[in-house]
């Protein structure tokens, strides 16, 4: 027998009250169990069958699925939440604060509402009759390693054939976004005393070397690749953070780089590692300096569903919004990589994302549910 969940607004509360942080830093870090404990158990009140997949030793992934066969739907979400300062808020990010037609709160766009709003639409289902599965992902760590959708991907069971992640978009359904990754480079040289040169080999040197080799190569690049989908239409290079030596009058003996590259669907992460691993190399071999290069993280990849996919074509004539491009990345390479074609769509707006006083329009609210419940009806039901 199907139980009842409780009030939308009060599951959104639930959730948000549950701190699920992921940080690189362990003190800020924290398990997201409770809240895979609590979506699993509204999911299995309504008739969803539940999964629970261990991410790491305190971080978990809820794969709730209803009906069977294959080819059905995947509604998905992450659990966890950016760390945040609670002195810049004006009510506690852990506490739902109602005011001005919103909902404040950690979390609240960013996005555990949208699980809560995804079993709002599921309940009102008769899950029996499904012709496909309707599946609910809930996944860890997506703001720091997006650690839980890898080990979906790596798993390689494709949880269904059309997926919508509902990161916050205004209801826009997004089909594109850029890829990322992170790079850190460092020369090790010979220090020594700054009077006399020869008494060393100054790391710095060599990076002010590869910093010139690198725009050239960024310049290449943006005049080689564009897509006009995009805002800013070709892939950037920041240079974001350099370290190098200790005193002015020693000779610099390491020296480390610190490079962000957002890269259009079209380009390929491994071969954009592949060029600057070469540029830093040419430079080690022609100074005699030492060269680690490190992929810091696994770097996120495109995505690209197409125009012209079911899902894509549906949202778009539903919403009469074309499906549209982002800057932000999300775990949509992920379900694409299994086959599954792939849009981001949700409440809210990135803007109020990674922000205090973080808040979910209550408008949204009931026009995210009629959105996930015609997806329902249409890739489960029809």
């Amino acid at each position: 027998m199907r139980g009842a969940l409780p009030a939308t607004r009060e599951m959104i509360a639930r959730l948000i009250a549950s701190p699920s942080v992921s940080a690189i830093h362990p003190e800020l870090d924290s398990s997201n169990r409770g809240i895979i404990d609590r979506v699993a158990e509204w999911a299995e009140s309504i008739g969803f069958a539940i999964e629970i997949q261990q991410v790491t030793d305190d971080k978990y992934n809820l794969v709730a699925i209803a009906g069977s066969g294959s080819d059905g739907l995947v509604l998905s979400g992450h659990t966890d939440t950016v760390s945040c300062d609670p002195v810049l808020w004006s009510s506690d990010p852990f506490e739902a604060s109602e005011r001005d037609g919103r909902i404040y709160g950690l979390g609240s766009c960013d996005m555990k509402s949208f699980l809560a709003l995804a079993l709002a639409a599921s309940a009102q289902v008769d899950l029996g009759r499904l012709a496909r599965p309707l599946t609910l992902v809930a996944t860890a760590d997506e703001e720091t390693t997006m650690s839980g959708a890898r080990l979906i991907a790596d798993n390689g069971r494709r949880l269904g054939r059309y997926c919508v992640i509902g990161e916050p978009t205004g209801l826009v359904p997004i089909r594109q976004h850029k890829g990322s990754l992170t790079l850190s480079v460092e020369y090790h040289g010979q220090s020594g005393h700054a009077s006399d040169p020869t008494l060393g080999n100054n790391a710095l040197d060599g990076m002010h070397q590869f910093m010139t080799a690198l725009y050239a190569y960024r310049d290449r690049i943006q005049q080689r690749y564009s897509d006009p989908a995009f805002t800013i239409p070709t892939p950037t290079m920041n240079l974001g953070h350099i370290h190098g030596g200790d005193n002015s009058n020693r000779i610099c003996g390491d020296c480390l780089l610190l490079i962000d590259i957002r890269f259009l669907p079209s380009m390929s992460l491994a071969s954009l590692k592949s060029d600057i691993e070469e540029l830093a190399a040419a430079v080690a071999e022609a100074r005699g300096l030492e060269l680690r290069v490190q992929l810091v993280g696994d770097g996120v990849p495109a995505m690209n569903t197409d125009a012209a996919s079911e899902i894509a074509s549906y949202l778009t004539a539903t919403t009469g919004k074309p499906a549209g491009s982002v800057a932000f990345g999300t775990e949509a390479p992920f379900y694409n990589s299994m086959q599954t074609e792939t849009i981001v769509m949700g409440p809210g707006s990135i803007r109020q994302a990674h922000q205090p006083d973080e808040f979910l329009p209550i408008a949204q609210i009931d026009p995210t549910i009629n959105l996930l419940k015609g997806l329902i009806d249409r890739f489960c039901l029809s």
